[in-house]
């Protein structure tokens, strides 16, 4: 059974689906009122499932005309958007970083969810049991090299 969170993702992502422009401007009170919940549940929908690292951009605008338009951000090739993923994780990565990745590789179809599973097994806080900030630099090079490793593959294609 899906959780509200889940549901109001289906719902806004769907919506971005059907536009023209690969876009969306909502007014949180109104999506509230839609799911019958507070407004702070759809801040986290969006602050946790609409990343850059998942493919959006958010924008907001305070007040009582307010909006928040979240933007669906497309790269040209798969190429690309490896390459970005990449240039992220120069720095290390937490475990949320490495998941959004993921959930965007899965949601283009660059990756199975058997590889899903596994590049996120391989980054898990339990897998790499060493302190901070150790930890995140080493799954962010675990995560480079099976990055690498699928441009390598679609390469050999």
């Amino acid at each position: 059974m899906k959780n509200i969170s889940d549901i109001i993702e289906g719902y806004l992502k769907s919506i971005i689906e059907t536009t023209n422009q690969g876009q969306i401007e909502i007014k949180r009170n109104e999506v509230a009122e839609k799911f019958q919940c507070v407004p702070s549940q759809i801040n986290y929908v969006i602050n946790t499932r609409f990343t850059v690292d998942r493919g959006y951009i958010v924008e907001s605008k305070r007040g009582g005309g307010g909006y928040i338009r979240i933007l669906r951000v497309e790269m040209t090739d798969q190429t690309d958007v490896i390459r970005n993923m990449l240039d992220v994780l120069e720095e290390g990565a937490s475990e949320s970083i490495v998941e959004d990745m993921v959930y965007r590789l899965l949601d283009l179809a660059i990756i199975s969810k058997r590889e899903a599973k596994l590049i996120v097994a391989a980054c898990a806080r339990s897998t790499l049991s060493v302190p901070l900030p150790l930890r995140d630099q080493l799954r962010g090079r675990v995560a480079q090299a099976m990055l690498i490793t699928l441009l390598q593959h679609d390469r050999e294609r």
